[in-house]
């Protein structure tokens, strides 16, 4: 009966998570190292003020003051921010609260690199070498090793400074199922007290001097330990769909996904989505703008997404139906404008658009979770461990 309910409602809902974008300090931004990181805030400063008009009609500048956003337009959505509770500032990490799942403890990190054990295991089991093991970014390790790897044939292996067991090869030296299947074994591996967020294979092509990076990036991210949103909706029946790397943070438990190297492409899956799917639940990271400009201290290609955003923002709303609910909102902080080139531990921002949805103030909501909540709420299914739900507040 509730299943029947459910498709003569034909309720269908939305979080797209925008990777990175942070809007300001948490209350223990400092505690994580991450002083004076601001991403929304200190790009629209860097760049003399943003001027994105579909956002700044949303409410975006009623979250939190953003320089160029009026905070006194008569905003179009309900709008707020929400405070990180979890241990952590990964991408993980911040996609399992958004879903209910709170971590008391932050996943391990390696600054200095991974055991002599591990690594050692990790060879016998692959039968390649490895060089590396460091923290580094991804870009300069590859045009540092890139060489010694093709020769050798001997896996990259990095770190950063989130908690993430990453493997570089060229896509002609190792081919693509292999690398994937060296992650698995990883994956293996790194559980118990070397636990690490996320496996990472990261595959490149060119010549010495000129590598790049492909698309066919793979993540293969630890188990969820306790029950998500996702989950409670797979119990009920209820259809969900994913856009971008979302499979790969919970380790394709009641997702799956279709994966973006671009933004464009996922805002090109939402738009079919919203053409096709008839009841359910789309989950989306959109992820350029960590990937592409936050990791790489890019203010200019930062502002340009936010522009982009802005601009596609009306063929999503005009695609939406009257029962729709669509929240847009972030895992993270990863701010352009600071020296470090790693995520930053920020309130993430709250837009709560449809055509029914009232445009309340959601004020400071006290962990990422509330939004799995109001979703949970408003399919019927079982709340979750935690989250306070907001759908009454929103609801027209």
């Amino acid at each position: 009966m509730k299943r029947a309910a459910l498709k003569d409602a034909r309720k269908r809902a939305a979080i797209i998570v925008l990777d990175g974008v942070g809007i300001g300090p948490a209350p223990d931004t400092v505690a994580y190292g991450d002083a004076g990181s601001d991403t929304l805030g200190n790009v629209a400063r860097a760049v003399g003020g943003l001027r994105l008009p579909n956002l700044e009609r949303l409410g975006l500048g009623r979250c939190r003051p953003i320089p160029g956003l009026s905070p006194g337009v008569k905003p179009t959505a309900a709008h707020g921010v929400a405070l990180p509770r979890s241990q952590g500032k990964d991408s993980t990490t911040g996609h399992w609260e958004i879903c209910g799942v709170l971590l008391d403890q932050a996943f391990r990190t390696y600054p200095q690199g991974f055991p002599e054990d591990i690594i050692r295991e990790f060879a016998r089991r692959t039968g390649r070498g490895v060089i590396g093991n460091k923290a580094a970014s991804g870009t300069a390790i590859i045009t540092e090793l890139g060489e010694e790897h093709q020769r050798t044939g001997k896996w990259i292996v990095y770190t950063s400074a989130d908690s993430v067991f990453q493997v570089a090869a060229h896509e002609a030296t190792v081919p693509l199922e292999e690398l994937y299947g060296a992650c698995r074994t990883a994956r293996e591996l790194l559980i118990g007290e070397h636990a690490v967020s996320r496996v990472i294979a990261r595959p490149f092509v060119g010549r010495p001097g000129a590598y790049t990076r492909t698309p066919n990036r793979r993540d293969f991210s630890i188990e969820p330990p306790g029950t998500t949103l996702l989950d409670r909706l797979a119990a009920a029946g209820i259809p969900r769909v994913g856009i971008g790397k979302v499979d790969d943070l919970f380790a394709g438990r009641h997702i799956a996904s279709e994966h973006t190297p671009t933004n464009d492409d996922a805002y090109r899956l939402i738009e079919q989505a919203l053409a096709r799917v008839d009841t359910g639940f789309i989950f989306v990271n959109v992820i350029e703008f960590d990937q592409s400009w936050g990791h790489r201290n890019d203010v200019a290609g930062f502002h340009e997404g936010l522009r982009q955003l802005d601009a596609w923002l009306p063929r999503m709303e005009e695609r939406l139906r009257d029962e729709d609910i669509v929240i847009v909102t972030a895992d993270h902080g990863n701010d352009p404008t600071t020296p470090s080139t790693d995520h930053s531990r920020e309130a993430v921002p709250i837009l709560a658009l449809g055509p029914r949805v009232r445009a309340a103030a959601l004020g400071e909501r006290g962990t990422f979770a509330d939004m799995g909540a109001t979703i949970a709420e408003y399919f019927g299914v079982a709340p979750l461990a935690a989250g306070t739900s907001f759908l009454e507040e929103v609801r027209a």
